[in-house]
């Protein structure tokens, strides 16, 4: 795309007052709740729902779910193993690390050693190193996987809620990739902790971070011990602290330091067997605290051993605050920015009703009034990844493992990383961070480079969505367009910067020598759909 091109667009939504940070136009004209029963609903209701609970619809999704019955859909997606994903699945067949334990993946593809180079090489030897792939064997090669095939779940799978579902658990309980043994262990983590009990009961995906050694460490708990004099502290209070405040109670949970000190004793002796050989959870009776604690009030006896950690996980997980935490992040993440207050309460209630139960938790909230309220109507904007996805399902896209790769590099040169987030706090799960005059280009720029088939491995036919239109009549096949990307939904303003740049040669091209003729004009669709897809209402979700 020119750059006379992306400059109008960039200059013309911003001084339009449409960049992604805007009010959401054109909300659902009807706000009803999913009701448990037979229901008519609307397309709004079914777009709305597939944008917040899917990575984005796909051409022929609303007429799908419009026929299965929106409610039907709803309890299908909250059931992860009823649903056929055999095909994407099939996708994952030639990424051997994804199936490989911690131990497997430690001697298979170990840290290689540095390769001197040469100092001169010949022209033969140059070129038969440029003709030989790299060896499968050290651990970029785990990562590169495990990226790949979170980009081609994404786009590929049918159980798209619980996808979702994996992404949040994983960014609440986060472990950065790069610190120490953890490339080896993250593959393990997400296949083995995140993805099994993403829609199960939270005291259960809780009790399995924190024996993975991953958590263990990342936050620093294989190395804690029992205290041995002043010369000896060996407590480590790294997970302790952020078990309670990021994990479980909140910021505003109501525990101590006092608290904190007492979570790290009951936790030393929780290490890792052996961590660059091994990598297995393993409690050392030699290395625990068994002393007599008090946590939260709760008394914890002496003599006891790795039960002490396990006794504190049922009290964290049971607590109302740590109810009322997570029913805050997760409207947040489903409903809006600023979660509306009673719907946290009712979903707090539903948590501590059913023992923490998720897929209740989830379906309280996706079948809410607040939920199905005009003011949420793409009221998200979409992380990176969530737009580099969700363009590619809304051109109706396919990709193969290459192409997972490269989603998960486009993801992160618009700023999100795959399993980069340092802090325990994961990504933001806020606007503010994603929204900004250069975070557009990016996205405009990533979406003319999927429109016209630039990335290998991604495949994808801008031109199939307008199929039956005449290609003379640019503004029929923007019509069609935003029909089929933007599914109606596209202000007057958008509409308007839309059209003007239509005129522009790089979009509408003559085939004859009088320009001023559109019935000889030939519109670049591709161009066309990279401009829509880079729409504040298509980075909205």
């Amino acid at each position: 795309m020119s750059r006379g091109v992306l400059a109008g667009l960039i200059g013309a939504l911003v001084s339009g007052g449409c960049m992604l940070g805007s009010q959401s136009p054109h909300p659902p004209a009807t706000s009803a709740t999913i009701s448990p029963g037979p229901a008519a609903v609307s397309d709004d209701q079914i777009v709305h729902l597939l944008s917040r609970a899917t990575y984005g619809p796909r051409p022929g999704d609303i007429a799908r779910v419009r026929a299965m019955g929106l409610a039907a859909y709803l309890e299908q997606q909250l059931r992860p193993e009823i649903v056929n994903d055999r095909a994407a699945e099939a996708l994952l067949s030639d990424l051997p690390t994804l199936v490989a334990s911690i131990p497997a993946l430690l001697h298979g593809y170990p840290q290689p050693p540095p390769q001197p180079q040469p100092a001169m090489a010949s022209g033969e030897m140059a070129n038969e190193m440029a003709m030989s792939p790299p060896a499968r064997t050290g651990p970029a090669d785990i990562v590169m996987e495990l990226r790949s095939a979170k980009a081609l779940r994404a786009v590929a799978s049918e159980r798209q809620l619980h996808e979702v579902m994996v992404d949040f658990w994983f960014n609440h309980f986060n472990v950065f990739l790069y610190k120490g043994e953890i490339r080896w262990y993250v593959t393990s983590y997400e296949r083995d902790v995140i993805r099994p009990h993403a829609l199960g009961k939270f005291g259960d995906l809780l009790r399995a971070t924190a024996r993975h050694p991953a958590m263990l460490y990342y936050l620093d708990n294989w190395l804690s011990r029992r205290a041995q004099g002043p010369s000896k502290p060996g407590l480590n209070e790294n997970y302790a602290r952020e078990l309670m405040e990021l994990h479980t109670l909140g910021v505003d949970g109501g525990y101590t330091q006092h608290d904190v000190t007492e979570v790290a004793r009951a936790f030393t002796g929780w290490t890792i067997d052996r961590p660059k050989e091994e990598g297995q959870f393993l409690f050392r009776p030699g290395m625990h605290d068994a002393a007599a604690k008090v946590v939260l009030g709760h008394q914890i006896v002496a003599g006891g051993g790795i039960e002490d950690g396990e006794r504190v996980l049922q009290i964290l997980a049971r607590h109302p605050a740590t109810a009322r935490f997570l029913a805050t992040k997760l409207v947040r993440r489903f409903v809006s920015d600023e979660p509306p207050a009673a719907l946290v309460d009712r979903v707090a209630t539903t948590y501590e009703r059913t023992d923490g139960d998720i897929a209740a938790v989830v379906r309280t909230i996706l079948t809410s009034a607040e939920f199905a309220s005009s003011q949420t109507y793409r009221a998200k904007i979409k992380t990176p990844f969530e737009y580099v996805v969700s363009a590619v399902r809304a051109l109706g896209g396919s990709v193969d493992s290459r192409g997972g790769l490269e989603l998960a590099r486009a993801s992160a040169r618009l700023g999100q990383p795959l399993y980069e987030a340092q802090p325990p706090t994961g990504y933001p799960d806020r606007a503010e961070p994603w929204v900004n005059s250069g975070a557009l280009v990016a996205r405009i720029n990533y979406a003319t480079a999927l429109a016209q088939r630039r990335l290998l491995g991604v495949h994808c036919d801008p031109y199939v969505l307008s199929a039956g239109v005449d290609v003379r009549n640019p503004e029929a096949v923007l019509g069609r367009l935003e029909a089929e990307l933007l599914h109606q939904r596209v202000s007057a303003r958008t509409h308007s910067v839309l059209t003007k740049l239509l005129g522009d040669p790089q979009i509408v091209r003559s085939t004859d020598d009088d320009r001023r003729d559109r019935r000889w004009a030939n519109t670049d669709v591709a161009v066309l759909a990279a401009l829509v897809l880079g729409s504040p209402e298509f980075q909205r979700r």
